[in-house]
């Protein structure tokens, strides 16, 4: 039976070019020299997309998906005595409180709605009432609604007051542009599957290296030991137990594919040209977006169904998909929504014709 070969308007995994694909056709040796090598420059490259220096900052990467990346962060940063600080927005933010309770570290939350970012006059107030807070951690591309939050002026909050900053910058690293140091970000986590539009396999974590280096013997779990991993690969490059060879190679071409099209400032402009040309194209079709212009990411855009639909979301997304696309259904679950994703290999004639799509299932709906 043939496949029905579609492009991914998701989050991650996302629609990857035919060259990163065909770097998986090679069987590597874990320990082999030229594979440890590729390792090594990876983990540089990571650096300078995060403009900082090996003198100050390293790159570990973790086997895994990116939820791995960060209950390894959660998992080895934070000490028995240390107490962490959540702002949540959406679903992914309140998935490391989920870590922190299955891993036994003493946490707070500060939750928003998924529609509000978290404000850092309020992390503030809570850091000054809460001295036995050492650590806080939020998501950047929030992509249960599409949100993207102010790193920032949260980071600012956080270093002016003492505290270790964690970011899960999932679905927002390689596509929008941070300034990791300049920000004071102590640790953020990303992942191979996302805006560097490499293949699912593992996750990566730019940490800085003082604060690495107090980690020691604070892991919870072998496997994801961050402190661990990083000594090993310190070394020469080899990674502690089996590593995904398919999706090193993979992720290792994406990063050069990512250079080539102009680094990340390109990629943005590529990205954000998408989520505006989808939001202005389905607003004139009737939909309404979940999150206000101000704070709406260029990753993901949730959109309320309209009021008098006459159709369900299976309906709808396998139309889409038999033409080409598959989108995404909502995460919001205050609210009917669905949404569609715009980074990986989509350009601008992707998001015509998906609008096409979806004008022709429209029309087909109301004429019913």
């Amino acid at each position: 039976m043939s496949k029905l070969n579609y492009k991914l308007l998701t989050p991650g995994p996302l629609t990857t070019t035919e060259t990163v694909k065909k770097e998986m056709m090679f069987d590597h040796c874990t320990w082999d020299e030229d594979y440890k090598k590729i390792t090594r420059d990876i983990r540089e490259k990571l650096l300078k997309l995060a403009h900082v220096s090996s003198d100050e900052y390293t790159a570990v990467l973790i086997q895994g998906s990116g939820t791995f990346g960060v209950e390894s962060v959660l998992g080895s940063v934070i000490g028995e005595e240390d107490k962490l600080l959540i702002a949540a927005n959406g679903a992914y933010g309140m998935r490391m409180a989920d870590i922190a309770q299955r891993n036994k570290i003493k946490y707070d939350v500060y939750k928003t709605g998924y529609d509000e970012i978290p404000k850092a006059e309020e992390i503030t107030r809570i850091l000054n009432e809460n001295h036995d807070i050492t650590h806080v951690s939020m998501v950047h591309s929030e992509t249960t609604s599409g949100i993207l939050n102010d790193i920032a002026s949260v980071s600012k909050a956080v270093k002016e007051a003492g505290r270790i900053m964690i970011v899960d910058a999932m679905s927002s690293f390689g596509g929008v542009d941070i300034p990791v140091g300049d920000l004071g970000i102590d640790f953020i986590i990303s992942s191979a599957n996302k805006c560097i539009q490499g293949v699912p396999g593992f996750a990566f974590i730019i940490c800085k290296k003082s604060v690495l280096e107090n980690s020691k013997g604070n892991a919870r779990s072998l496997s994801l030991d961050l402190y661990d991993q990083w000594k090993t690969m310190e070394i020469d490059g080899k990674w502690r137990f089996t590593s995904p060879t398919h999706t090193v190679l993979a992720f290792s071409k994406a990063l050069e594919e990512l250079e080539e099209e102009g680094g990340i400032p390109a990629r943005n402009k590529r990205y954000s040209e998408n989520n505006k040309l989808l939001i202005d194209s389905m607003r004139k079709m009737g939909f309404k977006t979940y999150v206000s212009d101000e704070n709406q990411g260029p990753i993901i855009t949730t959109f309320f169904y309209p009021d008098n639909k006459n159709y369900t979301f299976d309906e709808m997304y396998q139309y889409i998909k038999e033409r080409g696309y598959a989108i995404y259904p909502g995460k919001v679950t205050d609210a009917e929504t669905f949404r569609i994703g715009n980074i990986g290999e989509i350009y601008k004639e992707d998001i015509e014709k998906l609008c096409g799509i979806i004008k022709d299932f429209l029309n087909l709906k109301e004429n019913l």
